[in-house]
C-alpha cells in the first residue's frame, strides 16, 4: 500500500448486528440483496444458513451473527444478504452474509479509524480492521475476509457431495427450503 492509499478517505458499507453497528470496506461488497431465504444444505457448519440462486450462480450464505459468536440472526423485513468477494486459496469467492439491517455507505477519514482495541490473549480480534468513529457513533470494521476465511471456508468451496458417506444425497437432494417461517437452525 503507497503513503497516499493510507491519508485518503475509504467508502464502508455499514450494517447492524445484534443492535450493534459495523462496517466493511465497499471493495469487498459486490451488491445488497433482500432475504427471501436460503436452500439449506445438510451435514454443513452451523454459520453456513444455506445457499441461494444469483442468476445462476450458487452463492453460499453464512450467518455474520454466528460467525462472531452472537446468537443466529432471527428473519425480519430489514435482513438482508450482503454480497461479498472474498479470496480463498488464492482465488475469489463469491458469499453472502447475512446481517440484521443494512444502513448506508460512508466515508471515513482515516484519522477517524483506531486500530483494534488490546483485549489480552485469550479475545481475538484479528477479524477486527479497525473502529471507526462517525459522530457519537462507533464502528466496528470487519476484516471481512478473515472473518469469512476462517475456519470452514475450504468447506464452502468444494463441491457440493464431497466427501459425503455412499447413500447420502451429494447433490443436495432433500435439502430444507427456508421461507417465510424464518430462518433454519
Amino acid at each position: 500500500m503507497d503513503a497516499s492509499a493510507s491519508t485518503r478517505s475509504q467508502q464502508y458499507l455499514t450494517f447492524t448486528l445484534d443492535g450493534e453497528h459495523y462496517a466493511v470496506e465497499i471493495e469487498r461488497v459486490r451488491e445488497v440483496l433482500e432475504f427471501t431465504g436460503v436452500n439449506k444444505v445438510p451435514r454443513t457448519p452451523d454459520f453456513l444458513r444455506g445457499m441461494i440462486n444469483l442468476r445462476g450462480d450458487i452463492v453460499p450464505v453464512v450467518d455474520l451473527r454466528l460467525k462472531l459468536g452472537l446468537s443466529p440472526t432471527e428473519r425480519t423485513i430489514d435482513t438482508c444478504v450482503v454480497i461479498t468477494e472474498v479470496t480463498a486459496d488464492g482465488e475469489p469467492l463469491v458469499l453472502g452474509a447475512l446481517a440484521d439491517s443494512v444502513q448506508e455507505v460512508i466515508e471515513l477519514d482515516p484519522a477517524a479509524i483506531a486500530p483494534p482495541p488490546r483485549m489480552g490473549a485469550r479475545v481475538d480480534t484479528a477479524f477486527i480492521r479497525g473502529m471507526g468513529r462517525r459522530e457519537d457513533q462507533f464502528l466496528v470494521i470487519l476484516d471481512i475476509e478473515r472473518v469469512l476465511a476462517e475456519d470452514g471456508l475450504r468447506a464452502l468451496t468444494e463441491p457440493l457431495g464431497a466427501g459425503v458417506p455412499p447413500g447420502a444425497a451429494p447433490d443436495g437432494a432433500g435439502a430444507e427450503r427456508v421461507g417465510d417461517a424464518g430462518l433454519a437452525g
